[in-house]
């Protein structure tokens, strides 16, 4: 029956309800827990989940790194939750704006033994939300059933394979808008099957599709591409890379919503928050609960395949890319250096790119 939901539409409605603050049932290996969110769970919802159960909060290894506490299960850590935690406990759990006027969290008991994946799983789903990656996990008895009563999302382990995977992009449309770079000016909107955010693409003039095209992935930059940000070079990145290629007559520029090294713009502002008390861009997504890159770009090598193109010349500073590109099926004919908006207020963040980033600066 087409009406039942695909595993695709579970794990984004399981995505929605998780930035909403509500639960959803995870099932696997013969148990079923709740999840919710720890950065948007409210008072009441607490107090209804301890009817249930004793709670664990899952976080990452990195952030249990920040807060001094044990990653029995390696790539994340589960702290017990202590009859008198609130809210604010848990937020502060979470969430690393208070580390340093408050750095004392515990003590925290790190549980260790027993099956990690549905925790590993939540973390997985709290990414993909763009939510801080903490999440609060009550076991339940019969997962199905409460999901039934609930009117809850539920998910099995073996659907949560699919998180990770690539979506596969459909282009919507494509129409010619002339810009400040060049008067033959495309703009082609794709959009993911499962429910995210669109991409886009923008060709400059009529590139050769049998030749290696003027390419740069570009990830969205909303305060360095709209406000003219002087803590990162992307708006001057962008510029130039659309300047050039205007210049050669022909290129394609993609433009991919991974904001934030694809952590989103709430937590980007959040890092940047975390750099005005003294830490660097990688150590600041690190105290957040992130890995220092979350952003994928195989999104740009299906966008480049869709629109015809099999080989490169790429605008980038980032030997991540180029490899990236060309493990799914790109020739990256050259590396073309872009090394424009350095600024008194960046150098810190480029150097830190330079050192800890592998960036050719």
């Amino acid at each position: 029956m087409t009406l039942i939901l695909t595993t695709t539409e579970k794990l984004a409605r399981a995505r929605s309800d998780l930035r909403l603050g509500l639960p959803v049932v995870l099932t696997g290996q013969g148990r079923a827990m709740l999840a919710t969110a720890v950065e948007v769970i409210t008072p009441q919802r607490l107090a209804d989940l301890r009817k249930i159960g004793a709670g664990e909060v899952a976080l990452t290894a990195r952030r249990a790194e920040t807060l001094k506490t044990a990653a029995y299960d390696g790539d994340l850590a589960r702290i017990a939750l202590p009859r008198d935690a609130d809210c604010r406990w848990l937020c502060a759990l979470a969430d690393p704006a208070g580390d340093l006027s408050h750095p004392m969290k515990g003590p925290l008991t790190s549980l260790r033994g027993g099956d990690a994946s549905l925790h590993r799983f939540a973390i997985a789903l709290a990414k993909e939300a763009q939510l801080l990656p903490a999440v609060l996990m009550v076991p339940v008895e019969n997962g199905t059933a409460l999901a039934r009563e609930l009117q809850l999302s539920l998910i099995s382990q073996a659907e949560a394979q699919d998180l990770g995977r690539l979506a596969p992009l459909t282009s919507v449309i494509s129409a010619r808008l002339p810009i400040a770079a060049s008067d033959a000016g495309r703009v082609h909107i794709f959009r993911p099957d499962d429910g995210g955010v669109e991409h886009y693409a923008i060709e400059i003039g009529r590139p050769n599709r049998a030749a290696p095209v003027l390419t740069r992935l570009h990830s969205a930059c909303f305060t360095g591409d709209v406000l003219g940000s002087l803590k990162c070079d992307c708006g001057p990145q962008l510029r130039a890379a659309l300047a050039q290629m205007g210049a050669q007559g022909a290129g394609v520029l993609l433009y991919l919503n991974q904001e934030g090294r694809g952590i989103g713009l709430a937590n980007k502002m959040r890092a940047y928050s975390l750099q005005d008390q003294g830490f660097d861009t990688v150590q600041a997504n690190h105290r957040l609960g992130f890995e220092d890159d979350e952003r994928d770009f195989r999104i740009g090598a299906e966008i480049l395949r869709k629109m015809g193109f099999g080989a490169v010349q790429l605008l980038t500073n980032n030997p991540r890319k180029v490899d990236m590109l060309a493990a799914n099926g790109i020739a990256v004919i050259a590396r073309v250096p872009l090394r424009v908006g350095e600024t008194a207020q960046n150098r810190g963040y480029l150097a830190t790119k330079a050192t800890k980033s592998g960036h050719l600066l």
